[in-house]
């Protein structure tokens, strides 16, 4: 989750596993309104919240993951492992998507909450079918709470002209997302919706600037290198920032000043446009955190693994929480829930998610053990048998 996250060179760093487990039960929490939990998470401490983070984190693990892939000049090769991964992003979100459809429409005729049809954005699909039809799959139509996966697979399929760009100059590449995030908010650019009208939620155009970071950051940290080395008076001005969010958010002092004079995305708290003290608060936090050395130490320790392990398997925790975050929601509209029902519901979620992501980790596990293992000499008898020679192609 930083733009100086140090390098794990030979191997993954635990940090950002933690940071992004953290994230995804925080978006979790707050994918469930109404619950006491929220008072505690990010969102409540500063001017950012955990969707900052989350974008951040993917943009440093793209950066890591795909960067020797275009060193190496294959770029064919290259842009498929990252098409292929925006693919399984885009089928994830089709169907999570059709869960959460199954479950908001079992909640209208089964415990008649049809007053959350608003909020999920469900409308369309009961007065305008045909047309939702073609909005879900294109993207141009996302449910409430399902707009971060569409953000990520749009982020996705432009990251190789981004990774092309920072491993020649990484500021360039900065620059050139910041030169586009100051067009999208002072033209107010965003994709279109379809068939409402507006924009996306997560205006990728603006957002773009917040994951290039994030590239910039992996692809120095895959080089053994900071991609903002510690300096003290930084440090320093970043904690003064955070401080300085914190009162402002916690005593709820309004608009920032100048907010009338400056643009929106820039004295203001936009979301949508991805507004610059969302997006310097994110910074600022990731400077601080990752430069501590207690920080480091404390999510090394045992207590953090299942954390890590759920940062690990990122994709499928998510899509597991966010289909949870419905069911929850719907049972909640029906059913007034106390707080310690909201505390059993809440941790049986995440409890949940550690499930899956502790699931795939050892199916993964168990399939590199098995590749590992050497041909038993029965198979090659058998093969041999048959008239199947078990030689290497080059030898033949």
């Amino acid at each position: 989750m930083s733009t100086s996250i140090p390098p794990a060179v030979g191997g993954r760093d635990h940090r950002l596993d933690v940071f992004r487990g953290l994230a995804l039960m925080t978006i979790f929490i707050n994918h469930v309104p109404g619950n006491i939990y929220e008072e505690l998470t990010s969102r409540n401490f500063g001017f950012s919240d955990a969707a900052e983070a989350f974008v951040l984190m993917s943009g440093i693990a793209v950066g890591l993951a795909y960067a020797r892939g275009f060193r190496s000049g294959d770029l064919g090769n290259a842009l498929l492992r990252v098409w292929r991964r925006a693919g399984t992003i885009y089928v994830t979100h089709i169907v999570i998507t059709v869960f959460a459809i199954a479950i908001i429409a079992s909640g209208i005729l089964f415990l008649d909450t049809a007053e959350l049809v608003e909020k999920f954005n469900f409308t369309r699909l009961l007065d305008r079918p045909l047309s939702a039809m073609v909005g879900v799959p294109t993207l141009g139509h996302q449910l409430g709470y399902f707009n971060i996966l569409p953000l990520y697979f749009t982020l996705l399929l432009a990251s190789p002209l981004y990774i092309m760009i920072g491993l020649r100059n990484r500021w360039k590449m900065i620059g050139f997302a910041a030169l586009i995030w100051l067009a999208a908010g002072t033209l107010r650019l965003n994709l279109p919706n379809y068939p409402n009208p507006g924009g996306w939620f997560f205006n990728p155009l603006s957002w773009q600037l917040i994951y290039a970071i994030g590239i910039a950051a992996g692809l120095s940290a895959s080089e053994g290198r900071k991609l903002v080395p510690f300096d003290r008076r930084l440090f320093y001005a970043a904690a003064v920032f955070l401080a300085f969010a914190l009162v402002w958010v916690k005593f709820r002092m309004g608009a920032l000043p100048g907010r009338q004079n400056l643009p929106f995305f820039i004295a203001g708290f936009d979301k949508t446009f991805l507004s610059l003290p969302r997006l310097l608060h994110t910074l600022a936090l990731a400077y601080v955190l990752t430069n501590l050395a207690a920080v480091s130490r404390l999510l090394a320790e045992p207590f953090f693994r299942p954390i890590a392990l759920m940062g690990q398997n990122g994709l499928a925790v998510f899509a597991t929480g966010s289909v949870l975050s419905i069911a929850l929601q719907v049972l909640r509209a029906r059913f007034e829930t106390t707080v310690l029902e909201d505390t059993a519901l809440l941790l049986g979620g995440i409890l949940l998610q550690y499930a899956v992501a502790r699931f795939l980790a050892e199916t993964s596990e168990k399939k590199r053990r098995t590749a590992a293992l050497p041909e038993p000499p029965l198979a090659a008898a058998s093969q041999s048998q048959s008239g199947i020679e078990s030689k290497p192609m080059s030898a033949s």
